[in-house]
């Protein structure tokens, strides 16, 4: 099977977050995305942003345009959620965003009436009802199909990292399940989806989706549902590992993190070097780690099978790679990891909110409410990072 590697402008950057929907009182999940849709007509479609649906009717997605940088792309997601706010406030809606909903249930839950979703439905069964799910997709522009798949490999030492930060899916279904991120395990369910595949050449990925239409495992390369995958329609690395960010700043320092690593790997290519890439069982560790533990996680991160603190080692980088934070202008963006880093991943909020609560887990949610609402609708919300 041949499948083109679209054109795009190296390290551009595109977004995708996936909200869910709730009734402002109660806190639980509604399924009104069809009543949103309806409302916003024309509007859903905008110069430089899409909204769209999702598995669920509880949930909508905003995806940026392409941008420049992250600022750009962040602009766009703006735009996108006031535009949105324009319809939902009125309906009473309120949005928010983390790795789960702490307390709904999966039987409440309506399946978008299109085709493909209810075909996963069918397949998947009691998995595919229980994907109550969300997270950022973070697309990174690469501009030779040669350095794909070597840029894939040694992102993936750096999977648990990003998990770490993004983690905040404590809770599931009213229980408090003792990961930091269980939707990472959770998705991971689902045929195709999971730690990429280690291969070493579009060659090899072009062989892999051959032999995965051919005994009908997926239809198209859309079906590939890894952590991290390429995006051929877009000429993009898209990153998938991440769970829900609950707030603005932690969506533009994830982002920001993703497209600096990528420059980074990029570079080293550019320069004959051969780009190192951990074994794939420290991998599947790492994910579990951070699943688990989140930023108390310990992760591998050489061949040898050096272990280090993933705060530690995720500051390190971050002090590394700042040059080139700078060239690419996220420095600013950037510099919202070590916020993350020093105030505690959206998971540990979470849970000191619960624990006040006396384990009351509609507080959870308010607290979810609050604190997206408190960011996404100001452009100039990022300037609180300095810079």
């Amino acid at each position: 099977m041949t499948v083109t590697f679209a054109t795009s402008e190296r390290s551009s950057v595109g977004l995708e977050w996936e909200l869910m929907l709730a009734d402002p009182e109660t806190g639980d999940l509604v399924p009104r995305a069809p009543e949103i849709f309806d409302a916003l007509g024309e509007k859903a479609d905008g110069d430089r942003y899409t909204v769209t649906g999702e598995l669920l009717t509880n949930t909508i997605e905003v995806t940026s345009g392409v941008g420049g940088d992250v600022a750009e792309a962040v602009d766009d997601i703006v735009d996108a959620i006031g535009t949105v706010r324009e319809v939902s406030d009125p309906l009473g809606v309120e949005l928010l965003c983390a790795g789960s909903h702490p307390f709904a249930q999966w039987y409440n839950q309506q399946v978008t009436d299109k085709t493909r979703y209810h075909s996963l439905i069918e397949r998947t069964q009691w998995w595919g009802r229980n994907m109550m799910i969300w997270g950022i997709h973070v697309h990174v522009g690469v501009e030779a199909v040669e350095k794909v798949f070597p840029i894939i490999g040694a992102l993936s030492t750096y999977l648990p990292h990003l998990q770490a930060l993004s983690a905040s899916s404590p809770f599931w279904a009213g229980e408090r399940t003792g990961y930091a991120s269980n939707r990472a395990l959770v998705f991971q369910q689902l045929p195709t989806a999971g730690l990429p595949w280690a291969l070493d050449s579009w060659q090899e990925f072009e062989r892999y989706l051959d032999d995965m239409v051919r005994t009908g495992v997926m239809k198209d390369v859309t079906e590939v549902r890894w952590d991290i995958r390429p995006a051929p329609r877009w000429g993009t690395i898209e990153v998938r590992a991440c769970d829900g960010m609950s707030t603005l700043p932690e969506l533009a320092a994830v982002a920001s993190l993703v497209q600096v690593l990528v420059e980074h790997f990029s570079r080293e290519l550019d320069e004959g070097k051969t780009l190192e890439r951990i074994p794939p069982w420290f991998i599947r560790e790492n994910k579990w780690r951070s699943a688990r533990y989140g930023l108390e996680a310990e992760v591998i991160v050489d061949p040898s099978g050096t272990q280090r603190p993933v705060v530690d080692h995720l500051r390190e980088t971050v002090e590394q790679l700042a040059p080139i934070a700078a060239e690419l202008n996220c420095s600013r963006e950037f510099g919202g990891i070590e916020s993350i880093l020093s105030q505690g991943a959206s998971y540990s909020r979470q849970l000191l909110v619960a624990d006040a609560a006396g384990g009351d887990l509609r507080e959870v949610v308010q607290h979810l409410i609050r604190e997206f609402r408190a960011g996404p609708t100001l452009r100039d919300h990022l300037a609180a990072l300095g810079g």
